[in-house]
Parts: structure tokens; C-alpha cells; sequence
């Protein structure tokens, strides 16, 4: 077995390496080797796996090797297939996890640009990407007519992240790339004729604050003032006179509160680059004694702690014998919580059906890992928050 393993030090890592163990060891063949990889990695497949149990065995007596020892190699062949996989596999991998941590460290802000750019993709969703990059020191700008390109893209020096016209609501990649190539726009009424947008698209841009910039509106504070001009406007079509619309001033209207900002900008375009409902609601979580997720390193190895925030997922591995893996997101950053069967069975309704938690549990430290082992769960009604990815 030392050629098969001596590159891996011993250890059986690689599919490859279990075929090679059993033409070395059995005298299989390459086909035969291949149905045993198969076999071994295949669910429900006793009958399968017996029978060339048999042939494994018999090949190894004839090889000379004791009946201890051959069941000693099968064991090991069997305890590692279901995790083997192929090493080319395994190059590949390693090189995209090197390389993306990489551009991690040393392009931050054009690799967050890349993940939105790549979306819908992986585990995390666009809001928890861009909130990472906010906690490590980049600046996300909203969308804007005259700025944004239709994907995300660097402004100033490389480091500032301008949030693309495409992730608006509504906009699709072709009225993106018109709008971006069209740049500088002078109206709403200009955006219509010249980009083609439609009344919908018109009040999702501002909806979205990407209209703040233009000369009409620069530097105004109220969204819905925008929106409310969104409709007039929208009439100022290419086969209508120009400066014939009328009712694009809008009235006083009431400045939206906060949380009002929030779901605006999660129903225009998803993320919020700005506050979110669960930092909005910090002063009543530190008045629980709700501890935020970047302070959970300094609290005490089995301490009890109560932590909040936003399901981003939930995981149930069949390997996990019934336990849950919720992950938290507050504005400071990520909660790991496990919800042992137990919990599970008796907070499922609550911890499966609500956008945000408040748990309280045993602080857990492994490998640089911070886990809230789960002994208390309930509904935290903070408003509008994205939703999450469960059981992927």
C-alpha cells in the first residue's frame, strides 16, 4: 500500500488512491476497482458492496495478506469512501480557495464587487457579502443614474464600491447597460425618453435612492418625494412634446422613519447599505442584555450568553444526528448556534418560522470557533430584514 499512500503520508485521502489500494492489495482490475470506488460511495448498495467484499478478500488471500490485516484495509477503505473524493478535485478546489482568499486580503473591495457581480450564487446572500465587506472597512455606495454602472463597480481609487443599476427591482441587464452608457442624465423626464424606462423601473430607481444625484433632486433627503414625481414623469415619453408634463412636484410629505428607509431599500433592490432593522434595534437588545456577535470573543469559555439577529441559514447534515445549525447576523457580525435535537423538537416552531431570534445558550470555543450551543429560543419582531437560505 506505501505507493498509493506515501504521498498523502499514510493517509487515504483521494478516490484514486482506494483504486489503487485494490489492484496493489486484491489484484483487481481498473474496472473492478472502479465498481468498488462506486460501490463504496453509493447509498443503499448492501448487495453491491458484499459482493465485492467477497472478490476484495479473495484477492488479498491470494496476495498472502492475513485475514486480520485484509479486514483491517477493508474497514479503512470502507470508513473512508464515503468522504474520499477525486484528487483532481481536490487541486482545483484548493487552488480557488487560495486564490479567492487572496484576493480577499489583498483586493477586498474588488473581490466584494466580484461576489454581487456573480449573483444569485453560494451560500451567502448579497446583504450579509456587503455587510462583511462594510465591517472591513469598505464603503458600499447605493445605486445612482449617473454614477453606477450596471454591475457593481470601484469608484475612487479602487476602494469604494458603487452598488450596480442592475441590482435594482425591475431593472434588467439591457435597461442597465442603457442607462450607464447614456450617463450624465439631467431628469427623470431624460431617463424616459432617452433609457426607455417605464413608470415601474422610474419609482424602483427612486425608490432605491438612485435618483438623488440628479440636478432636479441633488441632495434631496426624501425618497418618496422622488417616487411621488416617479409617475408624471414617466409620461414624458419619446412621442410626446418635451416639457409638456405637469405634476412632478411633489407635495410636503411625511419624512419615512428609519425602518421605513430599511424596507425601502430591501424592496428596491434587496440590501440596505445603510442601517439595518436589527442595528436600529440595538438600544432595546442591550437593554435584555443581548450580547452583539463582534463582543461574543470576549465573553467566557461556557458562559451563558443571550445573542440576536438575523437567520441567514439554517443546515440539518445527515451527519448531525438531528441537530440544527442556525447561523445569526447582527450588524457587528456572525453568530454560529446549534440546536441540539432536543432544542430542536421543542423551539422548532419558533426557530423555523421566524426572519430573526433571540437565543440564549452555552458560549463554546473549538479551533477558533465561536458556537452558541442553543437552550432558549424566541421570536425577535424587529421589522423588515432579508430573508433566509434554509436546508441547501
Amino acid at each position: 500500500m506505501e505507493p498509493a499512500l506515501r504521498r498523502t503520508l499514510g493517509v487515504p485521502l483521494f478516490q484514486e488512491q482506494l483504486m489503487e489500494i485494490a489492484v496493489a492489495v486484491a489484484g483487481f482490475s481498473p474496472v473492478a476497482a472502479d465498481e468498488l470506488r462506486q460501490a463504496m460511495s453509493a447509498k443503499r448498495s448492501d448487495e453491491r458492496m458484499e459482493r465485492l467484499r467477497g472478490r476484495l478478500f479473495a484477492g488479498m488471500r491470494k496476495k498472502g495478506v492475513s485475514e486480520a490485516v485484509s479486514e483491517q484495509v477493508y474497514e479503512s477503505l470502507r470508513a473512508f469512501a464515503n468522504f474520499g473524493f477525486p484528487e483532481s478535485h481536490s487541486i482545483v478546489f484548493a487552488n480557488l480557495v487560495y486564490s479567492t482568499a487572496w484576493f480577499k486580503v489583498h483586493h477586498p473591495a474588488a473581490f466584494t464587487a466580484g461576489l454581487l457581480n456573480a449573483q444569485p450564487m453560494g451560500f451567502w446572500s448579497p446583504q450579509s457579502i456587503i455587510a462583511d465587506a462594510q465591517r472591513h472597512g469598505i464603503d458600499i455606495r447605493r445605486p445612482d443614474v449617473n454614477r453606477s454602472r450596471a454591475g457593481a463597480s470601484l469608484d475612487e481609487d479602487g476602494v469604494i464600491i458603487r452598488l450596480g443599476l442592475s441590482s435594482v427591482r425591475g431593472i434588467g441587464n439591457d435597461t442597465a447597460e442603457r442607462i450607464a452608457e447614456g450617463q450624465p442624465w439631467s431628469s427623470m423626464e431624460d431617463l424616459v425618453r432617452r433609457a426607455g424606462v417605464n413608470k415601474g423601473q422610474l419609482e424602483s430607481l427612486a425608490t432605491a435612492g438612485a435618483l438623488r444625484f440628479l440636478p432636479e433632486h441633488r441632495n434631496a433627503d426624501i425618497r418618496r418625494a422622488m417616487v411621488w414625481s416617479a409617475g408624471p414623469a414617466a409620461q414624458s415619453t419619446p412621442d410626446r412634446l418635451p416639457g409638456i408634463v405637469t405634476g412632478t412636484d411633489a407635495p410636503e410629505l411625511p419624512r419615512p422613519s428609519p425602518l421605513e428607509d430599511v424596507a425601502d431599500d430591501l424592496r428596491s433592490f434587496g440590501m440596505t447599505p445603510d442601517e439595518t432593522a436589527i442595528g436600529l434595534f440595538r438600544p432595546q437588545l442591550k437593554e435584555r442584555g443581548v450580547v452583539p456577535a463582534g463582543d461574543l470573543s470576549f465573553a467566557s469559555t461556557e458562559q451563558r450568553v443571550t445573542v440576536a439577529g438575523v437567520v441567514t441559514h439554517r443546515q440539518q447534515p445527515e451527519s448531525a444526528r438531528g441537530a440544527v445549525f442556525l447561523n445569526l447576523e447582527d450588524e457587528t457580525g456572525m453568530v454560529n448556534v446549534i440546536c441540539s435535537k432536543g432544542a430542536w423538537v421543542r423551539w422548532r416552531s419558533v426557530a423555523r418560522n421566524s426572519r430573526a431570534l433571540v437565543v440564549r445558550g452555552r458560549l463554546e470555543r473549538a479551533d477558533g470557533a465561536i458556537t452558541v450551543i442553543a437552550e432558549r429560543i424566541e421570536a425577535l419582531r424587529i421589522g423588515p430584514v432579508p430573508g433566509s437560505r434554509d436546508f441547501h
